[in-house]
C-alpha cells in the first residue's frame, strides 16, 4: 500500500480481486447511515476511516438550487488556514505559479472537519499506522482533503501521518482544479489515491460542466436527484432513489454531460481536473488510469455508451452492487474478447482490449477506436516512448558534457575551472562551454517537465541510469552555474546562491540521489576511503559557500562591532572545518587547490586576516574565535548550509 500503484488494467484487476474495494465501501455505508462526520474500523492490522456523503444535505440545501456556483465554484486551497495545512500544495513554485484551487463546498466541510475534537482523536488513532480512508459522494472529496492533509504534513519533524496511506473514494464529484492535479503528479502523490467510477455516474463527471452553466429545470432536477441519494443511503433500508427522472428528464441530462465532458477533452471549459488513479469500472472489471487527460477523455466515451437497463439514478448509489459484480467476474470468468481483429494477438493488444472491456467499452461500441488508440498511445507506450527518446536525446547531448570535462581538465592546474569560467580568460572557448552548459540545463529541464506531467514510466526518477547521469551533471554543470551566478554579481540583488539561485531541477536530483543511493553513497564514504581526490567534487555547491565565507573574510576586515565579529568567525571557522573534511576524505576535485582558485585565496586570506586580528586584538579582548579551528553552531553558520 505504500508504493505507487502502476497505471494499468493489472491494478484495476488486483482492487477487484482484494477485499479493498468491498471493505471501503461496506465502511462507506456505514458512514452515510451513521450520525458522524466519519466512522474508525480496523481491519487486522489496517485502520479504516469513511467519511459520510451525507453530510451535505443542510450544506446543499443553504443556496438556491444545490448547484449555485457559491457551493461547487473553486476557491484557494489556503482559504480558512488552509495555508499551513497544505503548505506543500499552496501557490506551486516559482513567479507564474498558479494557486491551487478546490471546491468550496469540500474545503468548507474539511475545515468544519478539522477544527473538531472528534479529528485530533483521529489523528491519534491513525498515526504510524496503515490507513485507508474513504467515503461515497462528498465524503470521497473530504476523504481527499484529508489524505492531501496527512500527506502535506508528513515532511514535519513531529509529523501527524499514518505510516502508509491510502484513499478510495466511490462517486466523488472532482475536487481541485488544474494546478491541483499537476502539484499531485509533482508531489508523485498519485499512486496514493484510487477514485472508483461507474460508468454511467453522473457525479464524477458533473463538475467539468461549467459552473452555474446548467438549465434551472435541469438543476431541479438533479437537486432531487441528490436529496433522493443522500435518504436513500442514510436509510438502507430504502436501498433505490425514491426520485425518479422522466425519460425526457434523463435524456436531456445525458446529452447536457455527455456534451460538455466532451468538450473538456478540448479545452478546460471548467476549471476542475482528475489527479490520481481513476478505476473505471463496469460489470466486467475496472480498468485504473493516472493519466489527468485520459481520465476525462474515458470519462466521456464511458458514459456516451448505451446504458442499457442501468438508470442514472441508481448508478451513484450501487456501487456495493458493482464492487460485488466486479469480484466475481474476476475470479470466475476473466476472459477477453479477442475476435475483433485476428491480427491483434499479442500479449500487448490482448491487455488494451482488457482495459476496455473492463471500462465497459465494447468492441462494437462507438468510441472504441477511438479509446483504444487513446489508450495505446498514452497509457502504455507513451511512457516508455518517452523514456526511449530521452535516452535517444541524452546520447545527443552527451558531446556537451564532454566538452566541458575536457575544459575542466585544461583548467584545474592553474585556476580551476570554476574560476576560469567565472572569470572569462579564453572568451572564444569559455563561450562555447557556457554554450553547452546551457544545452544540458535545457535537456534535463524538458525531462523534469516530462517527469512533473506524468509522461515517463513511474519508476523513472529509481532507474540508476537516469539517477547516475543526473548526479555526474550536477557535479559537473553546477560549479558553473554558480561561477556564472556570482560572475554576473546576482548574489548583489537577490542574495547568495544556495538560498536564492540555485535551480530547482538540482535540488529534484540531490533527492533522487539521496533516496536511491544512501546504501551505496555511505559503504563509499566511510567503509572505503578514498586514496586519491575525486574527479569531481562531492558537494556540487562547494564553491557558492566558498563565496558566502569569502564574503565572511572581507565583512570581517571591516567590522568593529565586537558581537558581530565574533558571529563572522563562528563562520569562518565553521566553513574552514567543512572544508577540512572534505579535503580529509578526498571529496574535492584538484581544481580545488589549484593555486589561483578562489579556494586556495579564502585560505591565504584568512591566514593573513588571522595574522591581523592577533596583532591587534589584546587575548582578553574575548575573540577566542581568532585563533580558529573550532566549529561553533550559531544562526549565522547555519545560514551558509553546512
Amino acid at each position: 500500500m505504500a508504493k505507487r500503484f502502476e497505471t494499468s488494467h493489472v491494478l484495476g484487476a488486483l482492487l477487484a480481486a482484494s477485499p479493498l474495494l468491498a471493505q471501503s465501501w461496506s465502511h462507506c455505508t456505514h458512514a452515510n447511515a451513521s450520525n458522524s462526520s466519519f466512522v474508525v474500523e480496523h481491519h487486522d492490522d489496517t485502520v479504516y476511516v469513511a467519511f459520510s456523503g451525507t453530510q451535505t444535505s443542510a450544506l446543499s440545501s443553504s443556496v438556491a438550487g444545490g448547484l449555485g456556483g457559491e457551493l461547487f465554484g473553486p476557491v484557494p486551497i489556503s482559504t480558512g488556514g488552509g495555508q499551513e495545512l497544505f503548505a506543500p500544495l499552496v501557490g506551486g513554485k516559482g513567479d507564474d505559479a498558479q494557486p491551487v484551487l478546490v471546491q468550496a463546498a469540500a474545503l468548507h466541510l474539511f475545515l468544519s472537519l478539522y477544527n473538531s475534537s472528534e479529528f485530533q482523536l483521529l489523528v491519534s488513532e491513525t498515526r504510524s499506522k496503515s490507513v485507508v480512508l474513504t467515503g461515497h459522494s462528498m465524503g470521497g472529496c473530504v476523504a481527499s482533503l484529508v489524505a492531501l492533509h496527512f500527506l502535506c504534513s508528513s515532511s514535519g519533524s513531529s509529523s501527524p501521518s499514518p505510516a502508509s496511506l491510502l484513499c478510495i473514494t466511490f462517486g466523488s464529484p472532482l475536487l481541485g482544479d488544474d494546478a491541483l492535479s499537476r502539484a499531485v503528479l509533482r508531489e508523485r502523490w498519485s499512486g496514493r489515491f484510487c477514485h472508483v467510477v461507474a460508468q454511467h455516474d453522473i457525479m464524477p463527471r458533473l463538475l467539468l460542466c461549467p459552473v452555474n452553466s446548467m438549465p434551472p429545470r435541469l438543476v431541479t432536477s438533479v437537486y432531487d436527484l441528490m436529496q433522493s441519494w443522500h435518504f436513500a443511503v442514510r436509510y438502507p433500508g430504502f436501498s433505490r432513489p425514491s426520485f425518479r427522472l422522466s425519460d425526457d428528464q434523463r435524456t436531456e441530462l445525458h446529452r447536457f454531460i455527455g456534451m460538455h465532458v466532451a468538450a473538456a477533452e478540448q479545452q478546460q471549459i471548467s476549471p476542475y481536473r482528475p489527479f490520481g488513479n481513476h478505476a473505471l469500472c463496469s460489470a466486467e472489471g475496472a480498468a485504473c488510469i493516472d493519466d489527468p487527460f485520459m481520465v476525462v477523455k474515458l470519462l466521456h466515451l464511458t458514459f456516451m455508451v448505451d446504458p442499457g437497463s442501468s438508470s442514472i439514478e441508481e448508478q451513484h448509489i450501487s456501487y456495493g452492487d458493482l464492487v460485488a459484480e466486479i469480484s466475481q467476474n474476476v475470479l470466475s470468468k476473466k476472459r477477453i474478447h479477442v475476435e475483433e481483429e485476428p491480427t491483434r494477438s499479442s500479449g500487448y493488444s490482448a491487455g488494451v482490449s482488457m482495459a476496455l472491456e473492463a471500462s465497459g467499452i465494447r468492441i462494437q461500441d462507438m468510441g472504441a477506436v477511438e479509446a483504444r488508440e487513446c489508450l495505446e498511445t498514452r497509457m502504455w507506450r507513451r511512457p516508455n516512448m518517452n523514456c526511449a527518446s530521452l535516452a535517444i536525446k541524452l546520447a545527443k547531448v552527451t558531446p556537451c558534457r564532454a566538452q566541458i570535462e575536457w575544459y575542466k581538465t585544461l583548467c584545474d592546474d592553474d585556476m580551476g575551472y570554476y574560476d576560469c569560467f567565472k572569470h572569462r580568460k579564453a572568451a572564444k572557448r569559455d563561450a562555447k562551454v557556457n554554450m553547452n552548459r546551457i544545452k544540458l540545463g535545457h535537456f534535463w529541464d524538458g525531462l523534469l517537465a516530462k517527469l512533473q506531467d506524468n509522461e515517463l514510466p513511474h519508476d523513472f526518477h529509481k532507474r540508476s541510469k537516469w539517477v547516475n547521469a543526473a548526479q555526474f551533471y550536477k557535479l559537473l554543470v553546477e560549479p558553473l552555474d554558480i561561477a556564472e551566478y556570482y560572475r554576473c554579481k546576482l548574489h548583489e540583488t537577490r542574495g547568495h546562491y544556495l538560498p536564492h539561485g540555485r535551480e530547482r531541477r538540482y535540488e529534484v536530483f540531490d533527492r533522487w540521489w539521496n533516496e536511491g543511493k544512501e546504501e551505496v553513497r555511505e559503504a563509499a564514504t566511510w567503509k572505503k576511503r578514498r586514496s586519491k581526490f575525486a574527479g569531481l567534487t562531492q558537494d556540487s555547491c562547494f564553491w557558492a559557500k566558498v563565496e558566502e565565507a569569502r564574503e565572511c573574510v572581507k565583512r570581517a576586515r571591516a567590522e568593529k562591532n565586537p558581537a558581530k565579529l565574533v558571529k563572522l568567525w563562528e563562520s569562518i571557522n565553521g566553513f574552514e572545518s567543512f572544508a577540512n573534511r572534505l579535503m580529509e576524505r578526498k571529496e574535492v576535485s584538484v581544481d580545488v587547490m589549484a593555486p589561483r582558485s578562489s579556494y586556495s585565496l579564502w585560505v591565504e586570506e584568512v591566514k593573513e586576516l588571522k595574522l591581523k586580528q592577533a596583532c591587534s586584538v589584546s587575548s582578553s579582548s574575548g575573540l577566542v574565535g581568532v585563533s580558529g579551528g573550532g566549529h561553533v553552531e550559531s544562526d549565522e553558520l547555519k545560514e551558509l548550509h553546512y
